[in-house]
């Protein structure tokens, strides 16, 4: 406990240095970066051996805030969490040392400090055992977050996704804050092994406070609109922490509250699988019909944040319908998608920066023919595209696989009524499969395949060796993750470990079959002579970058399947009009005087004292 600490204090001290000794971009640059590796590292292995060892630990210490303590506790789940949260972050920092040197040396300073805050903040989250403390961890990881997607302020389009991501999470917070309340007002204690059932407040309203509050975190339809506009504004390494552990931070959250609001009922999981088929299916839509590679992958986050609510709505209807064996498969499925999501797309955050950064565009119509003038990003991009597909053998298939074993068990083994949610479960999982294969066979292909759209492409190289090798861990541990999950679930449950490790030596086997025939073929071409030619244009002479497949005419036949799903966003435009009308009405408030604004503040303080003595 006491080293998770001290990590989380040596972040804080390397940000604040990074941010006092900013004269030169090049030194805030390595104080900034090398903390936050280093924190990570060490926080990273203090919460692999909780998690491996399996004791709980806590630290309360007084505080004289009302309702608040400082009490910590780390247990299994919080383990889990914190090795997500310090490794991606640590290979994120590495990234971003040599991602910022070129982009922004103008202000790194400020960077590195909110990044290191952000880490921070997200850390304690996951530590807090207090509501009123967890409430201020959360806070810091907004605010922190806030200011690293409005690190481009210049551009009115990264304004205005600030604006949407700092509104979206105060509505968040304002249901948490109400959740805890309701939570803490029967026992008088706002710490969480405290908390009973809410006297005359229904179990249910309980649940949908918590899942209003922490879905606007994660980014869960219909609470994700701030998602797509503030991931794509971001720094790509800062874009990887926050759509790699930052969202998961939500689903954390219901983890850890829901067993506090009661028994759960059926109608609870289903409305969990329900936003999460919904989140799955119109996310990977949304992602398939984009032109900015950085804001596919943003909605390819709201995607999987539905496919781990799916997970976790299996859970439920195993707890409620008293299946120990269905709602052990949906929460390790969940958790399972949980780690490899934050690899995976980690990994194409990363990747897509590189990109970026080397060709100078995020729109992927003007891009093309990267692969063997980038062939270690494309080779990692290639193996984070197949990993979010849930091809196997890769570690997004593992996880998907857990999910559609417990769907199936729930048909199997429950009665008639109760099978339709877990159909849908298979039926999205199915549609979203295949529509997550079409969406990445295009931004690859689009991007490293065929010729160079541009004169730029032609010239253009690989990237440096701080922003690659966190790429090559990343896509190593796709692979590992899948060979290696039947024996870290198998500790969970011991029956999962047949089931899994048939699925993976299966997989294995094929992919050794295909890398037979592929060497097979190379060693047959190694004695001939190889000629290349252009590719035969149907009888015109000289084809040109233009008579390639553009990214919108490759998914051109599914959007227009799908069209009016797709046009759903269109919704929100008249409730955000109505919502600014109302708020203009009270901007007399609003002088810009202090002195008015310390009145407000003393008049609210008398109102609740008189309503606290009344």
């Amino acid at each position: 406990m006491l080293i998770v600490l001290f990590s989380i204090g040596f972040l804080l001290a390397t940000g604040v240095c990074a941010r006092l000794f900013q004269r030169t971009a090049a030194g805030s640059t390595r104080i900034g970066a090398a903390g936050a590796a280093a924190g990570c590292a060490v926080g990273f292995m203090a919460g692999l051996r909780a998690l491996l060892d399996g004791h709980v630990e806590s630290l309360r210490l007084p505080w004289s805030i009302p309702y608040a303590s400082f009490f910590i506790r780390l247990d299994a789940l919080s383990a889990f969490f914190l090795c997500l949260i310090f490794g991606i972050s640590a290979l994120c920092a590495l990234y971003g040392a040599e991602y910022l040197s070129v982009e922004r040396d103008h202000e790194t300073g400020g960077s590195w400090f909110f990044f290191n805050a952000l880490v921070a903040s997200m850390a304690m989250v996951v530590l807090a055992h207090n509501a009123v403390l967890f409430l201020i961890a959360w806070e810091m990881m907004s605010l922190a977050s806030f200011f690293l997607v409005t690190s481009e302020d210049e551009d009115p389009a990264v304004r205005q996704a600030g604006r949407s991501y700092l509104i979206a999470t105060h509505l968040g917070t304002t249901f948490l804050f109400a959740l805890f309340v309701l939570l803490g007002r029967s026992t008088g204690t706002l710490d969480f092994d405290g908390f009973g059932a809410a006297a005359g407040a229904p179990s249910t309203l309980l649940f949908l406070l918590a899942v209003t509050g922490f879905g606007v975190k994660a980014g869960l339809v219909p609470f994700h609109v701030w998602l797509p506009e503030a991931h794509p504004a971001a720094p790509s390494h800062v874009s990887a922490v926050m759509s790699g552990v930052m969202i998961k931070t939500g689903i954390y959250g219901l983890v850890r509250i829901v067993p506090y609001l009661g028994w759960p009922s059926v109608s609870w999981g289903g409305l969990l699988i329900g936003l999460g088929s919904l989140s799955a299916v119109w996310g990977i839509l949304q992602a398939l019909s984009q032109q900015d590679i950085k804001r596919l992958l943003a909605y390819s986050s709201v995607e999987n944040i539905g496919i781990i609510t799916m997970g976790l709505g299996v859970w439920l209807l195993g707890v409620s319908l008293g299946s120990p064996a269905l709602s052990l498969l949906g929460l390790a499925g969940a958790l399972l998608h949980v780690l490899n999501h934050a690899v995976f797309k980690s990994l194409l955050f990363l990747g897509a920066g590189a990109v970026v950064r080397q060709s100078g565009t995020r729109r992927l119509d003007q891009m093309g023919g990267l692969l063997k003038r980038m062939p270690w990003t494309g080779a990692a991009f290639l193996i984070g595209a197949a990993a979010v597909s849930g091809l196997p053998p890769l570690n997004g298939f593992v996880s998907e696989f857990l999910i559609y074993l417990g769907a199936y068990r729930g048909i199997l083994s429950l009665p008639g009524a109760s099978h339709w949610p877990f159909i849908v479960v298979i039926a999205a999982l199915a549609l979203v499969g295949g529509l997550a294969a079409l969406c990445f066979t295009k931004a690859f292909g689009v991007i490293f395949l065929g010729s160079p759209r541009r004169d730029r492409e032609v010239s253009l190289h690989e990237v440096g060796p701080w922003m690659r090798w966190p790429m090559a861990i990343l896509a190593a541990s796709c692979a590992f993750l899948a060979v290696a999950a039947p024996w870290t679930m198998a500790r969970l449950w011991p029956g999962l470990l047949g089931p899994l490790n048939d699925v993976v030596i299966t997989a294995l086997g094929f992919s050794a079959i295909a890398l037979a025939l592929a060497g097979a073929r190379f060693w047959l071409l190694s004695g001939r002579s190889v000629e290349t030619a252009a590719t035969w244009g149907c009888g015109y002479p000289l084809p040109t970058s233009r008579m390639q497949y553009t990214a919108s005419s490759f998914a051109q036949p599914i959007v227009s399947l799908f069209w009016l799903p797709l046009r759903l966003p269109n919704l929100y435009e008249p409730c955000w009009r109505v919502g600014e009308r109302f708020l203009k009405r009270f901007r007399w408030l609003q002088h810009g005087r202090v002195q008015l604004y310390v009145l407000y503040i003393m008049v609210t303080l008398i109102v609740l004292m008189v309503w606290k003595l009344g």
